[in-house]
């Protein structure tokens, strides 16, 4: 298994512990976070290695990538597993997998490549690539069957998991917040690269919000300490005027419910607000030749997974030149103020999470089991 992000990792996590029913002997190695570590997972290297951000990113760590690739391919062809699971990251893990398919290995691609927003060319390598992809929504299996790309919709784990999330009372009560509290929680991305450029974005917002409503308050949860580090030398270099911010360690979900509003950066953070049915503005910034590339090559309107399923825009982005502190501060601002606007997304978002609560995990793992013969390990 190949993990590249905390997203990925939290995925593989719950997919090891689905097999672990069916295979309860098995082994499970390759790259992989702390989650997956926790279940019995085997790093052979350490995920860091694989969480970079844009291609001006990539490009700079392209050498070590392409190091740690061919060594996983030298490993994975000697011990010659039983099926090898790519999670997400297809720029690194369709490569790799193509590899092991070729050489009689049963390949799943857990996450279908975005072929639906940017980069539809790579269908021919996904289908080169692949015994199965395992997608988490309901309009991609279309999309795979008309290349013949064997496809299964397996839902989202994190539907699963947070459908049963306590309500925003209840975590404000377990945080020790204020019942009556206005709060703002900032997500300004899990991955270092993310905070290098959003985290100076996101004290300005903060600041600014802070002036138009003194009474506000912010949470920002931090999966690293690295990038907790990183935001806090953000507040220190813009000598922040703001004093009411609570940087947590962890506690992200419960972070994002007992807010009136989630300010985050485009990722997995964005549909985990909605399935937490959490009103939000979602926001991001790359590298200019990064963004260059992506505007020419993307199909949708928009970035973000809660107007992506929607179809329409129905939570504000702003992007780039856009993605400034005094529109976001505005934004979020408009939705601390807006109560009719909430009510009516928390309606739209409590319907997503009832298309993707799925048993994603217990699902993904039948869909795995086959391609083993289904006998125990």
């Amino acid at each position: 298994m190949v993990a590249g992000e905390p997203s990925g990792d939290t995925l593989g996590a719950h997919l090891i512990t689905a097999l672990r029913e069916h295979l309860p002997n098995a082994r499970f190695t390759g790259i992989g976070g702390p989650k997956m570590q926790t279940v019995g997972f085997e790093p052979l290297f350490p995920m860091e290695k694989l969480s970079v951000l844009g291609i001006v990113e990539v490009l700079r760590h392209f050498p070590e990538l392409l190091g740690i690739r061919q060594q996983l391919a030298a490993h994975f062809l000697h011990e010659r597993p039983r099926v090898f699971i790519g999670i997400d990251s297809p720029d690194f893990n369709l490569d790799l997998e193509v590899k092991l398919k070729r050489a009689g290995i049963p390949t799943v691609h857990y996450v279908g490549p975005t072929i639906w927003a940017w980069r539809r060319g790579r269908i021919d390598k996904i289908r080169r690539a692949v015994s199965k992809v395992l997608v988490l929504f309901p309009f991609e299996p279309p999309l795979y069957e008309r290349a013949a790309v064997p496809v299964a919709f397996v839902g989202h784990p994190l539907a699963d998991s947070l459908a049963k999330f306590p309500s925003r009372e209840v975590v404000r009560e377990q945080l020790r917040l204020p019942s009556s509290a206005r709060i703002v929680t900032l997500l300004p991305g899990s991955r270092v690269s993310e905070l290098k450029q959003m985290g100076d974005l996101f004290v300005a917002t903060a600041d600014i919000i802070a002036e138009n409503v003194p009474e506000v308050l912010f949470l920002a949860p931090f999966v690293s300490r690295q990038t907790r580090e990183m935001f806090e030398q953000a507040l220190y270099r813009a000598e922040s005027r703001t004093r009411n911010i609570q940087v947590l360690f962890g506690h992200s979900h419960e972070a994002m419910a007992a807010a009136d509003v989630v300010l985050a950066t485009s990722g997995t953070a964005s549909l985990e607000a909605a399935l937490l049915k959490r009103p939000l503005v979602i926001t991001y910034k790359v590298a200019p030749i990064t963004a260059f590339i992506h505007r020419r090559q993307t199909y949708l309107r928009y970035i973000g997974m809660p107007n992506i399923l929607a179809g329409e825009f129905i939570v504000p982005e702003f992007l780039q030149e856009e993605a400034t502190a005094e529109n976001l501060a505005q934004a979020v601002t408009n939705l601390l103020f807006d109560a009719t606007v909430r009510q009516r997304l928390e309606g739209r978002f409590a319907n997503m999470l009832a298309e993707l609560r799925q048993d994603t995990a217990t699902k993904a793992a039948k869909e795995i089991l086959p391609l083993l013969g289904g006998a125990p390990a």
